[in-house]
């Protein structure tokens, strides 16, 4: 998008340097920020064209690098060696998503008090367990994520809206998963939304995504309902 400008954005967890990237639309003062969350192969190109239209939107959006700098996968690989260590350890993967949200908020384009969270896939794994920290971001969107509990002590009621777009055949969140996420949820007494798209499987929003015997296949419908839920959904939050 030619009017955008964009950065590579430098930030710590402890001793990990992280290399996040942000872009934005050229003039205006402060904006709101939508942090993006990668999918398993880390930031690639994929997570970069999902920020760059999220920034067309009228936010900075600034895609987190969960793995670290210099750490990357490969699309349509298997990057499990990359994702494997933050889900064996959830406390490590609150402490480096809530440094990413620490780094958007300083960019200096960026109202701090106006933030939200979107992830896919891996990335919607981290926008759940971003609400279940009760991370300072007014709303989150998880997008063909996995719905696994962190495991982290009692949860406390969820402040962050919640937006959760999923693929009714996703056979790495099946419906038992869904229905405990709900669960979790309504326990948790969170603002929380559920948008499932029938007949959907999971990776819907990631273009070339053409792999169905292993549960993974782009949607053009599911990819731009989601949006539009999506695109709704943080004007409400970040308005």
């Amino acid at each position: 998008m030619a009017n955008q400008q964009e950065r590579i954005e430098i930030y710590r967890d402890g001793n990990a340097v992280c290399e996040g990237w942000s872009t934005w639309e050229s003039g205006g003062g402060k904006r709101p920020c939508v942090i993006v969350g990668h999918d398993w192969a880390g930031l690639l190109d994929g997570t970069r064209d999902h920020a760059r239209r999220i920034a067309s939107w009228g936010y900075v959006a600034f895609a987190a690098d969960v793995y670290g700098q210099g750490r990357r996968g490969t699309a349509g690989a298997d990057n499990s060696a990359f994702m494997g260590p933050f889900l064996a350890d959830r406390a490590a993967l609150r402490a480096r998503l809530l440094a990413a949200v620490t780094a958007a908020k300083a960019h200096p384009h960026v109202d701090p008090n106006r933030v939200a969270f979107i992830g896919f896939c891996f990335g919607g794994l981290c926008a759940l367990d971003l609400a279940r920290a009760n991370a300072p971001v007014a709303g989150v969107v998880s997008l063909h994520g996995v719905y696994a509990q962190p495991g982290l002590g009692p949860q406390q009621t969820i402040k962050p809206k919640v937006l959760v777009c999923h693929g009714w055949d996703d056979p790495l969140a099946k419906p038992d998963d869904v229905l405990g996420l709900s669960k979790e949820l309504t326990e948790a007494k969170a603002d929380w939304q559920l948008h499932a798209y029938g007949n959907t499987l999971h990776a819907f929003t990631s273009v070339g995504a053409d792999a169905p015997a292993m549960g993974a296949k782009y949607s053009e419908a599911a990819h731009r309902r989601s949006f539009a839920a999506m695109k709704g959904f943080l004007a409400e939050c970040l308005a």
